[in-house]
């Protein structure tokens, strides 16, 4: 397939960014990372001022990677306001897309979801069923290296406010990231429920409850004068007080 037919399929949701194995695993899939740089070399930057380009008239991108646009049919709601959903990127029907937020190139948005304001779904990034992405949420984007693993948010998990989710980690099914947690690769998550430090970069687990914290630096300098740093704790797993908590409103999804 060429990148057109690529993009066209991902749009449509019949293939995606990563591959789940039978184990549960997760790959990219670099048929699709191939096609999306194939997209941007061959892609030349035109000025989107053509009267079919309306509210974009004036900005300027490739000619291969340009904005998506939705009809009532699709069933997703892209309010008005400043958002923007680039080529190759799928919304299911049930989305909310709130103003300002952009879901770029190769991103999965499953049916459901609300992406709220000043949200950025990164490139290729994968997010599932009934998701709350809160206000100011940055999940990154992965295009290279080709091979690299991009960021999955499972079904049902609830994003805090301005927390930062990058470098290919996974959010198990209805995690919760309280606001203003960063989970990367370079940072361990420490699970004070079961006693122990997760291997860099391990996926959260399911039902975990994430919040900020911190932790000493214990030798040399740093610790002489009293210096920490920042760590994701897990400080409970869901449970029903927290489900009530949590529960979406479905009349925001219709």
């Amino acid at each position: 397939m060429n990148f057109n037919e690529i993009l066209d399929q991902l749009e449509s949701g019949k293939i995606r960014a990563i591959i789940r194995e039978a184990d549960g695993s997760i790959r990219a899939n670099l048929e699709v990372k191939e096609a999306i740089l194939a997209a941007m070399r061959a892609g030349q930057n035109i000025e989107l001022a053509q009267p079919t380009e309306g509210l974009y008239a004036g900005f300027v991108d490739k000619d291969t990677l340009l904005p998506r646009r939705f009809r009532v049919e699709d069933k997703v709601r892209l309010v008005p306001g400043g958002s923007s959903v680039r080529r190759g990127a799928y919304l299911a029907p049930g989305a909310i897309i709130m103003p300002p937020a952009y879901v770029n190139i190769g991103a999965y948005v499953d049916e459901g979801t609300m992406v709220d304001s000043h949200v950025l779904v990164g490139s290729c990034a994968q997010i599932g069923k009934r998701v709350h992405l809160s206000a100011g949420v940055q999940i990154g984007g992965v295009l290279e290296p080709v091979g690299l693993t991009p960021v999955v948010i499972e079904d049902e998990a609830f994003i805090g406010a301005d927390a930062v989710i990058v470098e290919g980690i996974r959010v198990g099914a209805r995690a919760v990231i309280a606001p203003g947690v960063i989970l990367s690769r370079g940072v361990s998550i420490y699970d004070a429920v079961e006693g122990k430090v997760l291997e860099r970069g391990a996926a959260v687990p399911p039902n975990a409850v994430v919040v900020p914290g911190s932790r000493p630096l214990r030798t040399g300098w740093a610790a002489e004068q009293g210096l920490s740093v920042h760590c994701p704790v897990i400080i409970k797993y869901r449970d029903e007080k927290s489900n009530a908590s949590l529960m979406l409103e479905e009349a925001l999804r219709s």
